[in-house]
């Protein structure tokens, strides 16, 4: 069980000391809750935060329930499992897919204020949330991420169910998880306080990281590129 987000990233930092003062490294989390797990982890390995954002294609009759995903590059995962239960084929979602890549354009300009996303070829790239049930959204962020080059993709989950775990850990580079409980419920229930993160607060942490960034260049020694002692 968690305190709250910003303790399970910190929580994370401790289990990616490897990357801390990386240059190649970059934290990308999904919003809206991964991005203040992010934070934590920008803050404890001093390196740049950006979002990716996704969205889950959620089922017509239950939108909690996800058919899939898409990933603001583009590329759409499908849960076939929950695809083969609706008797969904892929046009039966194109609606969906529409309207979540609507709001990922909407979620594009206000997150970002008119930067660009990070290049990722040659990158590692850490890949944040806040737990993953479905893991729907985590991999459609996945194969997005994997069309873009990056050198090297690592995962950082606090908690979510043994078999997506299982499935992530074949996706990804490396994987950080920090709790797998069984039974599995929701992401939610494993955090004592799991308060719904808003598009303000978003932009907030983004804002506040690239600030600490700023802060922590102009105290490091440019000769070494290492944190003073």
């Amino acid at each position: 069980m968690f305190r709250n987000r910003e303790e399970a990233g910190r929580r994370l930092v401790e289990r990616l000391l490897q990357y801390r003062d990386d240059p190649t490294a970059i934290i990308l989390a999904l919003p809206r809750g991964g991005v203040a797990v992010g934070y934590q982890l920008s803050l404890g390995l001093h390196l740049p935060l950006d979002v990716f954002i996704t969205r889950k294609l959620g089922a017509p009759d239950n939108p909690e329930y996800a058919l899939g995903a898409v990933g603001e590059t583009g590329t759409i995962y499908l849960n076939p499992e929950a695809m083969a239960a609706y008797g969904f084929s892929r046009t039966d979602v194109d609606g969906l897919v529409h309207m979540q890549q609507e709001e990922i354009a909407r979620r594009q300009s206000m997150y970002r204020q008119g930067r660009q996303m990070p290049t990722l070829a040659d990158h590692s790239v850490i890949l944040v949330d806040d737990g993953i049930a479905t893991g729907s959204t985590f991999f459609a962020a996945v194969q997005s991420i994997r069309h873009l080059k990056p050198r090297r993709l690592i995962g950082a989950i606090p908690v979510g169910p043994v078999d997506t775990i299982r499935e992530a850990r074949v996706q990804v580079d490396e994987l950080v998880i920090l709790a797998t409980p069984d039974p599995f419920w929701a992401v939610g229930h494993h955090f004592i306080d799991f308060a719904e993160v808003s598009d303000h607060d978003v932009v907030e942490y983004l804002n506040l990281a690239e600030e600490s960034q700023l802060e922590w260049k102009e105290r490091t020694p440019s000769s070494t590129g290492s944190p003073p002692q």
